[in-house]
């Protein structure tokens, strides 16, 4: 099983928000995930990043992978 961390798209149409959640890679991108570990807001300005660095890194200590969006959300947040 190989872990993501990714978003989850929430909100409605043309208002999204997103959710920073830990997804086996083979689940659709909305769908079931493990465990969420933070927000991001872009409507609003500036755009609100919440994200728990703790969990964060203790996923990608066990192998999680972040994309490259959740990567440079992590950069933008203070978070390795």
């Amino acid at each position: 099983m190989t872990t993501k961390i990714r978003l989850k798209r929430m909100g409605a149409k043309k208002n999204p928000f997103y959710r920073v959640v830990v997804a086996d890679s083979r689940f659709p991108r909305d769908g079931r995930f493990i465990e969420e570990i933070g927000y991001y807001d872009p409507c609003k300005e500036p755009a609100v990043i919440n994200i728990n660095a703790e969990k964060a890194q203790s996923w990608m200590a066990n192998g999680a992978t972040p994309t490259d969006t959740v990567k440079s959300l992590f950069k933008k947040a203070g978070i390795k």
